[in-house]
């Protein structure tokens, strides 16, 4: 039998062949891979099959067979099962801070790590447009810079920008920079998600403190030759208690806040703040707990929606200004 061009590729392709489609619904008998050889131009006999395929298994792939009629192979386990493909295509298309476009190129690419009829049941739950994505292409660009910069140690200049209402476009959103387009200069100290949206955080020699900036919204992300300042900062840092405390990652100042609860918002304040948050009894259907916070809007808004059946007890300065935060609000109103 006349060997093509292709021949060395023979087991690569074979395993290629395998991987993508065959599953355990979906059996290859030795014909089958035979004639899908032969359409990459790979010539193949019945017996060199079988010694492939010990050839492959000796290699760490799963081959597995079924018979019946006759013999058909098939891929076990793989590297990601599908509940596991499942799980990072949720994770894509739900996360806010991939644009829609690479959220596409991305669920394409895990469906890949499957055979082609598991591929089609990922594509089949896919749901991105119309979901809230940046519109930031530029952010991959920024996390590998990010990434680098922290690996060498080195400072990061970017500019940051907000969203506003713009009459000159005819009232609409539009991207603006902050800081009147300076140039924000910080030692990167890690990258972290929270509430769907990407995070840096940085020492920042001006005010000589930790700070957050949202990754999508960082643009023109250069690395310096300066070194890394702060490290003393990040001693005793510990990101889940930075991000349990700072809520939806906006400004403000932390606080020690002790608050009373009704018993049956323990879960509600445990997903906040973690099941070892100190807690003690208050009588018979009460609960008062402490936690560090950041008193912020995102705050004020997360202990407004449970109403009447949790309440701030100290400190007072705490008190006072969430008091302070709801006659704003109820002003708007009058």
């Amino acid at each position: 039998m006349a060997k093509g061009p292709n021949q060395k590729l023979k087991l690569l392709v074979l395993k290629d062949i395998l991987m993508k489609h065959s599953d355990e619904s979906h059996g290859l008998t030795t014909n089958e891979l035979i004639d899908r050889l032969e359409g990459y131009g790979i010539s193949a006999e019945r017996k060199s099959i079988y010694d492939d395929l010990r050839m492959l298994e000796n290699y760490g792939l799963d081959i597995c067979s079924t018979r019946d009629k006759t013999t058909r192979y098939y891929i076990g386990s793989r590297d990601f099962e599908l509940p596991e493909l499942k799980l990072l295509v949720d994770a894509v298309q739900s996360s806010k801070f991939i644009t829609e476009k690479k959220s596409r190129e991305l669920i394409k690419k895990v469906g890949s790590l499957a055979s082609h009829y598991d591929a089609s049941k990922l594509q089949r739950q896919v749901y991105v447009s119309n979901r809230v994505k940046t519109p930031n292409e530029k952010i991959y660009y920024a996390v590998d810079s990010i990434h680098q910069a922290i690996s060498d140690n080195k400072q990061i200049t970017f500019s940051y920008y907000e969203w506003v209402l713009s009459s000159d476009k005819g009232e609409k959103i539009v991207k603006r920079a902050r800081h009147d387009g300076g140039i924000y200069k910080v030692s990167p100290f890690t990258l972290a998600w929270d509430d769907e949206n990407y995070y840096l955080i940085a020492f920042d020699s001006n005010s000589r403190s930790i700070r957050h900036y949202r990754v999508d919204k960082m643009d023109k992300v250069m690395l310096t030759d300066e070194k890394c300042e702060g490290k003393d900062a990040f001693k005793d840092f510990d990101m889940a208690v930075y991000s349990k405390s700072v809520f939806g990652m906006f400004g403000g100042e932390m606080t020690d806040v002790r608050i009373k609860a009704k018993n049956h918002l323990v879960g509600v304040v445990a997903d906040r703040f973690g099941k070892d948050v100190f807690v003690t009894s208050d009588g018979e259907d009460s609960f008062v707990f402490s936690a560090k916070v950041v008193l912020s809007p995102q705050f004020y808004g997360w202990l407004f929606a449970l109403g009447d059946e949790a309440q701030i007890i100290s400190p007072l300065s705490a008190v006072d200004k969430y008091r302070q935060y709801l006659d704003k609000s109820r002003a708007v109103y009058d």
